[in-house]
């Protein structure tokens, strides 16, 4: 018993010099959600001293709606023994101590010590590690808009030597009618007339045609569609947009109506999309005094959920609102205005629609509509 207790004093030592020099944030918590230890590293990311959050609820370090949710998954989890994070890992957003939320990647492992059960998150700022890969992605990205630029003068070469027959061949036809129309024609002459109108109709409709078969070439086509978490799609694209915005200091905001759980999307191509628009709120926040992004999701009728996504930002200007989702259309300085266009492609492939309020507050607030899976089965 002795030697026991001479060597608790050791493992303490040891347990805190793992704390101090752990990369990863470490968070231990009791089965009530309160805080038993914090690590060095987790001190440094979220801004708190271990001796401030000893005892209290891990949720203080959670924004909306996790942070008001938390207990009850606590409490389901050791009701039910069902699992969504313990042992599993997902990428999601914490909060820092001035009110900023930033992604995060999280990992939840289960002990006993005794009749107790404990639990212990390792937490990595998705943030700093992916800093270079944003700058690999910006590199890509260049090489992509050469690539686009390229592509864009092959596509217009290609059209113009499609187009051109069936333009010249109108532009013929038109002109020879119009030459015979100059006397008074006889009935044989407007035969020819009506010929040359026909024709002219026909070549008119083979332009028609060859764009119709150009736009089905770069459209998009049928997306895989699957029953998906919408909070879960919601909270990995709101990790992913705010990569790289922690020192500008954004506050979150997620408010997800509880009949708003599982759409049939494509998840890939609906992530993109809240994506664009995450990163769209957050550029036109730079320059605002306050920095608070809203996403939102509600039922919208019978068969559709509405997604928004409203900023603080400076709002769009007239010129720009009539115009805002047709391609090359932007209120950025250095944009391509495609991002809104292709945003309106998905969208509607889904079934759905896109527009904007601009709140009498200021501001901008983008809304879309996706299937709801519940409705539809």
């Amino acid at each position: 018993m002795t030697d026991t207790n001479a060597a608790l004093p050791t493992r303490e030592a040891h347990l805190r010099s793992i704390l101090a020099t752990v990369p990863d944030a470490m968070v231990v918590i009791d089965e009530r959600g309160r805080i038993l230890s914090f690590s060095a590293a987790a001190e440094r990311m979220f801004g708190f001293a271990e001796a401030e959050v000893l005892g209290e609820n891990v949720s203080m370090l959670m924004p909306s709606p996790d942070r008001e949710k938390h207990d009850g998954y606590l409490s389901n989890y050791m009701g039910t023994g069902e699992r969504k994070i313990i042992g599993i890992g997902r990428v999601t957003t914490a909060r820092h101590r001035e009110g900023y939320t930033f992604p995060i990647e999280l990992s939840v492992g289960e002990a006993r010590i005794g009749e107790q059960r404990i639990f212990t998150g390792f937490i990595r700022d998705l943030t700093e590690r992916q800093h270079t890969e944003l700058r690999l992605q910006d590199l890509q990205s260049e090489l992509a808009h050469v690539g686009r630029v390229s592509e864009v003068g092959t596509l217009a070469s290609a059209l113009a030597h499609e187009l051109n027959q069936p333009l010249t061949a109108i532009a013929n036809y038109c002109e020879a009618a119009r030459d015979l129309l100059a006397s008074p024609p006889d009935e044989d002459t407007l035969e020819v007339i009506r010929e040359a109108l026909d024709d002219a109709a026909r070549q008119s409709v083979r332009a028609g045609q060859i764009v119709r078969r150009l736009r089905d070439f770069i459209t998009y086509g049928q997306t895989e569609r699957k029953v998906e978490s919408l909070p879960r799609l919601i909270a990995e694209a709101n990790a992913l947009g705010l990569v790289g915005s922690r020192e500008h200091g954004i506050e979150v905001d997620v408010e997800l109506h509880p009949n708003a759980q599982n759409v049939l999307v494509d998840r890939i191509q609906v992530q993109q999309v809240l994506l664009n628009l995450i990163r769209n709120a957050i550029d036109a926040m730079i320059d605002s005094r306050v920095r608070q992004l809203t996403i939102s999701a509600r039922p919208d009728g019978d068969d559709f959920v509405e997604v928004s996504v409203g900023d603080t930002g400076k709002g769009i200007s007239a010129e720009v609102a009539e115009h805002l989702f047709q391609p090359f259309v932007t209120s950025k300085e250095h944009g391509m205005g495609i991002g809104l266009s292709i945003c309106r492609t998905i969208i509607e492939a889904h079934g759905g629609r896109i527009w904007f309020e601009s709140p009498a507050g200021g501001g901008t607030v983008f809304h879309f509509t996706i299937p709801d899976a519940g409705a539809l089965e």
